[in-house]
């Protein structure tokens, strides 16, 4: 084991006398050093119960007969970081996988537990599995439950975010809005829908990194700590059978889990993360298959925000392993870590409500959940197509173009935009912003407003963002791509079922633009810059 240099070497005597100190013996010296990451904070609504979910694994280390060592990663919350500071949440996706590299390399570890929930944690902690390649097991926290309104009907943090735009169209009373404000989170756990969180538990489970039910169960469902315990005593399992990520998370595992993010509509950000994760296996994860397989797979699941239906539903329909079974001859063969294959856990599978699983003959689209788009505009762009209202999947309209958040909602205030516009939100990408922000302010703001417009950015779509947005632009504006020279009143064109994405300017319009391209200045934290280097150095 990685670990014996620590237990057996005479030149780290005191190695030994420092684990000593914390309370090690004889016996343990003698068992596997495995690591416990843990992201609890009482800051992040999906984090606050991780403490306790954490003692569980470790419970389960120790009775399989290892050692377990825990420590803290960080974990931001996108939906309070939003509109505010929300530049460094993608970046701290690489910070995280850095602190984990940093913890159990430096201290001789045999494998790991990741112990996760949100946003940019959960992807950060795969790619630390991913290229350390030491036995290592995810146990991501589970979703909130839904909030409900004075009638019943569900409510998420997405219901707040419309609720502005309603409040400043003069659609809703304050009064009104503070039910929803103290009733649309109701505890711990994962924002109740289908967004980047969420879609991301689902892909760890079906990349085979979480024990089979994971991604669904709810954050204070006493089954929970029943999965924790029981990673707990996987990841020992893992270490004496010497099966590491790098075994599980291979190419045909990628590809089921596109296929399933596909067939649920998960967040337009797994197109950014699984790439990122496969990266660090040596594996390329072009974002052509994402479309491909988008073509071939229906959808048919309809949670929020594209549908309805929020994660506790899909939970009680049969979670994961119930879409693993209506998918189950597109699967590939790959392991996970539940020493069992995903074509065994998807035909053991059953689906317990055909409305929120429909069947692949009767699926809510014919097509996946994201598409990527193409054109003059850039070389690739993405968008929830299942999100997208029917009457918005071709668009031809005037631009109105945004350097930041804050200008977006002056517009809808001032009521500079209006129904047929397409907003570009410009300068926001990797390096332009920098941190490629998320824009689920200004989307849920116009929205709520009921406003019928399309958006582009080079930055990104929150999980929770519904209709014709169109994130992800590349190249991104800082960089000379041609989202940074579009004006007001220029012509563009959306086309969606035909994946294109088109600015009606001539080569030599476009060539001459170029030339006095004008880059907004932008207040950097240190952090930042660095990020923004690192991004150009690319």
């Amino acid at each position: 084991m990685k670990s014996d240099i620590l237990k057996n070497d005479i030149a780290t005597m005191p190695h030994r006398a420092l684990l000593r100190a914390d309370g090690l013996t004889d016996d343990d010296f003698k068992k596997p050093f495995i690591g416990v990451a843990n992201s609890f904070n009482d800051i992040v609504p999906g984090h606050i119960h991780l403490r306790a979910l954490a003692e569980e694994v470790k419970r389960g280390i120790r009775d399989a007969g290892g050692v377990p060592f825990e420590w803290g990663v960080p974990g931001v919350c996108d939906g309070i970081a939003m509109y505010v500071e929300m530049r460094l949440s993608l970046p701290s996706r690489e910070n995280i996988a850095d602190n984990i590299e940093i913890m159990t390399l430096s201290h001789s570890l045999d494998g790991w537990v990741g112990v996760t929930n949100c946003d940019k944690i959960t992807p950060g902690m795969l790619m630390a599995a991913a290229r350390l390649n030491l036995p290592a097991a995810i146990l991501t926290g589970g979703p909130m439950k839904a909030g409900r309104d004075k009638d019943g009907n569900g409510m998420d943090v997405i219901s707040d975010f419309e609720a502005v735009g309603k409040i400043k169209a003069g659609k809703l009373p304050e009064s009104d809005a503070k039910r929803i404000e103290c009733e649309s989170c109701p505890g711990a756990g994962s924002c109740a829908g289908l967004f980047t969180a969420n879609s991301m538990a689902c892909m760890t489970e079906v990349l085979g990194m979480s024990v089979t039910n994971c991604a669904t169960t709810l954050a204070l469902d006493p089954k929970k700590k029943i999965q924790a315990y029981e990673t707990g005593k996987r990841i020992v399992e893992l270490i004496k059978n010497n099966i590491k990520p790098r075994d599980i998370m291979t190419k045909d595992a990628f590809e089921n889990a596109v296929r399933v993010d596909m067939a649920i509509g998960g967040s337009t950000n797994t197109a950014l993360h699984l790439p990122a994760i496969a990266k660090e296996t040596g594996i390329d994860l072009p974002l052509s298959l994402f479309d491909d397989l988008a073509k071939t797979t229906p959808n048919i699941c309809h949670i929020r925000p594209a549908g309805p239906y929020f994660m506790e539903d899909l939970d009680r329909a049969g979670g994961v392993p119930a879409i693993l079974n209506r998918l189950k001859n597109n699967l590939k063969s790959s392991l996970t870590i539940n020493s069992k294959d995903i074509a065994e856990i998807a035909a053991e599978a059953k689906v317990l409500d055909d409305e929120i699983i429909r069947p692949l003959d009767n699926p809510f689209y014919k097509e996946g959940g994201i598409a990527v788009l193409k054109g003059n505009i850039c070389t690739d762009s993405v968008v929830k197509q299942t999100a997208v209202e029917l009457d918005m999947m071709k668009i031809i309209g005037p631009a109105k173009v945004f350097t930041s958040e804050e200008a977006v909602l002056d517009g809808v205030k001032n009521n500079k935009i209006q129904n047929g516009d397409v907003v570009v939100i410009n300068f926001m990408g990797p390096a332009g912003a920098p941190g490629m922000p998320e824009m689920l302010t200004p989307t849920a703001t116009i929205s709520g407003a009921g406003l019928k417009v399309a958006l582009l950015t080079d930055g990104r779509f929150s999980g929770g963002t519904r209709g014709a947005c169109i994130g992800h632009i590349e190249p991104e504006a800082y960089v000379g791509g041609i989202i940074g020279i579009i004006q007001d009143g220029d012509i563009i064109e959306i086309d969606i079922p035909n994946r294109i994405l088109n600015v009606k300017l001539s080569d030599t319009e476009i060539a001459e633009r170029k030339k006095n391209i004008k880059i907004p200045e932008r207040k950097l934290t240190p952090f930042l810059e660095k990020y923004r280097k690192e991004q150009l150095d690319k």
